[in-house]
């Protein structure tokens, strides 16, 4: 998400921070542009317009006037109004009540309603340790009820019975009953949805609020729709009295116009993300760490987390031993590119690393997909295991036969062995920081991973 926004934001402040002076002209000029650049990104014009006032007001000012680096402190200023666009704080799901804290989900059919319930539960469940029931009350679509109880099974979440008949409103007093009797911490009540906003739908989701009193009402919207998720959000929130915005498939959105909207339009916090198709994919949204990606500072802080949860201690203490001893073989490197793709693949890595805009544009140039992790990994995988430990044994014949096994050509085989060589030598020279040097490097090698021969180094 806001990947275009980012280029086109970046372009501007380059050209601001080769200046050594800035003059309020110099000021305006930069602001007409972000101005397109924000309207191009599907951001709603009042947002715009009430954003960009309250930049001049102090881009134009002393503040920039009398500062060493002005370029840089504009920059500081628009990440600043950017932060509180996004509302400022990071807003958490409340679970701050008597269990069973019952949670609404609303919003129009198609916009990952039911898939998002399941990622909540199982969100509430590996984050923040809480036992939690879903219920269906959509009894219009066809296998809607199904569907939830399919992925509740694949998240190890319970499911509501289903009863056949029996309205939304019953339903969501027989979910709160059973998860009172069975000690649950939360009941997640996924509601049925509509292809349009129409009166029938508004009028039987007051009726579930009005039964079970949730303590969060949070709208499900499709970030790929652009100004129509605004429009829902406002439309919603007027009835129903939202009390945060869950935005779905961000990762397939570059522009990101929903999200810079929704907050400031409803004022209504977004409290999660959709960042792929997978159940674990779902985030807390950090508005600080999403305005510094948006102007190219990356999210280091996210990227920690990330590679936290990736990465296990024990393994990165066995890797840092290994390597201390010179050991760094194929199985090795094959567990650091299983690593990279469990983090999000090298598009998602370098999307939270700081002033890699043109890296990226590298990556895109030279063809990289995250198929060649998987590649990669097969051609590791159809390696003997002697082959794995020493790869100074494998010759021509050998690589043919890898190629052959792996679905790939001897010059991929080729290019992963001279890899391995390179990522080997520096293994050996870091080796030499001993044990606890090397975890304070983290794991070494991962900027070389499925990085082609001939691809610029940094």
């Amino acid at each position: 998400m806001f990947e275009n926004l980012s280029t086109r934001l970046g372009a501007i402040f380059e050209k601001l921070t080769r200046r050594g002076a800035l003059g309020e002209a110099d000021v305006d000029d930069a602001l007409r542009e972000v101005r397109v650049a924000l309207l191009e990104a599907d951001v709603a014009l009042p947002v715009v317009k009430d954003f960009l006032d309250r930049v001049r007001v102090r881009a134009v000012g002393h503040e920039v006037v009398r500062s060493v680096t002005p370029g840089q402190m504009v920059i500081k200023i628009v990440h600043d109004n950017l932060v509180e666009m996004l509302g400022g704080a990071t807003a958490e799901i409340d679970l701050a009540a008597n269990p069973p804290v019952a949670i609404l989900m609303v919003g129009l059919q198609g916009s990952g309603k039911t898939t998002t319930s399941a990622k909540l539960a199982l969100h509430l469940k590996t984050r923040h340790k809480k036992k939690v029931l879903l219920a269906s009350l959509d009894v219009r679509r066809p296998a809607a009820q199904e569907q939830l109880a399919v992925l509740g099974r694949q998240a190890e979440i319970a499911t509501l019975s289903i009863v056949p008949g029996e309205p939304p409103v019953a339903i969501a007093r027989r979910a709160l009953q059973s998860a009172a009797l069975e000690a649950y911490d939360a009941v997640i009540l996924d509601t049925a949805g509509r292809l349009a906003i129409d009166e029938d739908l508004m009028a039987e989701l007051a009726l579930v609020r009005d039964a079970a009193r949730p303590v969060e009402t949070l709208l499900v919207a499709d970030a790929m729709s652009g100004q129509d998720a605004v429009n829902v959000a406002k439309a919603f929130h007027a009835r129903l009295g939202l009390t945060g915005i869950v935005l779905a498939r961000v990762d397939g959105d570059a522009r990101g116009g929903a999200a810079l909207s929704m907050r400031a339009v409803t004022g209504c916090p977004i409290k999660l993300v959709g960042v792929g198709e997978k159940l674990d994919a779902l985030e807390a949204f950090h508005p600080e760490r999403v305005a510094g990606r948006i102007l190219g500072m990356g999210d280091v802080v996210g990227l920690v987390e990330r590679a936290s949860e990736a990465i296990e201690q024990a393994d990165a203490e066995r890797l840092a031993r290994r390597i201390e001893k010179g050991q760094f073989d194929l199985d090795d490197m094959a567990k650091q590119l299983r690593q990279v793709r469990k983090m999000g693949g090298l598009e998602g890595l370098l999307g939270m690393m700081p002033g890699v805009q043109k890296v990226k544009k590298q990556i895109a140039a030279a063809n990289i997909d995250e198929a060649i992790l998987k590649r990669q990994e097969a051609i590791i995988a159809s390696m003997t295991k002697r082959e794995r430990r020493d790869p100074d044994v494998i010759k021509a014949s050998r690589r043919q036969r890898i190629a052959a096994g792996s679905g790939t050509s001897v010059q991929d085989v080729n290019k992963l062995l001279k890899q391995f060589f390179e990522m080997q030598k520096m293994m050996k020279r870091m080796g030499k920081l001993g044990t606890k040097g090397l975890m304070r490097a983290g794991f070494p090698g991962m900027g070389q991973m499925a990085r082609p021969h001939g691809f610029p180094q940094r």
